[in-house]
Parts: C-alpha cells; structure tokens; sequence
C-alpha cells in the first residue's frame, strides 16, 4: 500500500476521512456498491474515467480499511465481488452528503468557469 511522506495526523477527524472514504475515487465506488454494483468489471464500467489499477488500489485500501468486503468465489474462471461492511454502511451517509453539496455547488462552479474563460 501506499506509503504517506507526511505522516496522518490522527487526532484530525476531516483528515482521516478524507484519507479513508473521500478520496477522488474512493467515494464513487462506495457509491456504486451500494448501488448493487459489485464486481470490478462493472464498477469499472459504472464509474467513468477510472483505470482498472485505480480501482483494484482504491479496493484494496477500503478493504484494508475494513469499509468493504472481498468475496472470491471459488469458480472457474474466479469470480470477485466487494459489498460494503456495517463500517462502510456507516460512512453511507458522509458520501451522499459530499454528494448533495457537490452537485448543489455544481452550477456556481459551472458560472466561475465560464467567466474565466471569458476572461
């Protein structure tokens, strides 16, 4: 896993969820797997832009979190599936949050664009 040059400070709740749950990734798969969306194929497919060894890094670090579950089916060929945890349940509520303020900020971000790009 990726080694921190600056040492998380953990007496700063902010800090340590955004290091656990809001990355610039690590929110959308929550998303999507609450969504039903479980398996990497499809979680690469439900989120755009995100490469495959993004998506396995940022499931590795929220299984090792302990927010999601990894379940190998032993099949072949190997079937994986991620669900959330009861923790990952609870950052449910942080997630959508972020999610509401962001696309309520979305217009006002749209029109500061906008007017830079005028200028």
């Amino acid at each position: 896993m990726y080694q921190r040059k600056i040492p998380l400070d953990l007496d700063c709740g902010t800090g340590i969820a955004l290091e656990v749950i809001l990355s610039k990734w690590k929110h959308c798969i929550l998303q999507e797997i609450d969504r039903g969306v479980r398996r990497p194929k499809d979680l690469t497919a439900a989120i755009p832009g995100i490469t495959k060894r993004v998506l396995h890094e940022q499931l590795h670090q929220l299984e090792f979190y302990g927010i999601v579950d990894k379940v190998i089916y032993p099949i072949i060929p190997p079937r994986v599936e991620y669900s959330l945890t009861p923790l990952g349940k609870t950052a449910l509520p942080i997630v959508q949050a972020v999610n509401q303020w962001g696309l309520g900020f979305a217009p006002n971000l749209k029109s500061l664009r906008d007017r830079q790009l005028e200028e």
